[in-house]
């Protein structure tokens, strides 16, 4: 599998979540060359703000491993991790960070990020994590679009 494959997984995650009144995120986990975790967002559903396609995903990739260390998994996000999805790979251990869509993308989309990189916040914070962004952006901003386009979206 490459790393576009990985990153499909996370987008097709997240567009089953859109299908049901989501929000256009997903996350997809890779150990060892084997998928550990793919979800999407769940916060309407959920009623919980913390369930981020991100952190699903690595509560799910924990309990597949049964660790909180995920050293040496890389992270397939369809966006740049907000600070709490970020910090959380942090403290998982995760080692790569892949994302399509900016925070800046999911800005003009009406979210309200914080304005932070995952760039600024790996350095202020003397992370390890390798991060490489805007990978497969169309595919990823074509969700937002597709959300954008829902009558039934709902925003936070």
């Amino acid at each position: 599998m490459t790393n576009e494959n990985y990153m499909q997984m996370a987008i097709d995650k997240a567009r089953e979540g859109v299908k049901k009144g989501q929000t256009p995120f997903g996350a997809c986990i890779v150990k060892d060359n084997h998928v550990i975790a793919c979800d999407h967002n769940i916060v309407w559903e959920s009623t919980d703000i913390t369930a981020h396609g991100e952190v699903n995903a690595i509560r799910s990739a924990c309990r597949t491993i049964k660790s909180i260390s995920l050293k040496g998994a890389t992270i397939y996000s369809t966006c740049e991790p907000c600070p709490m999805c970020f910090s959380a790979c942090h403290w998982a251990g995760i080692t790569k960070i892949i994302y399509g869509a900016s925070i800046e993308d999911a800005e003009r989309f009406g979210f309200r990020e914080l304005s932070i990189s995952n760039e600024a916040m790996q350095k202020m914070g003397g992370s390890q994590m390798t991060i490489i962004g805007h990978f497969m952006k169309d595919e990823n901003i074509a969700l937002f679009e597709e959300w954008a386009n829902r009558k039934d979206k709902q925003t936070y």
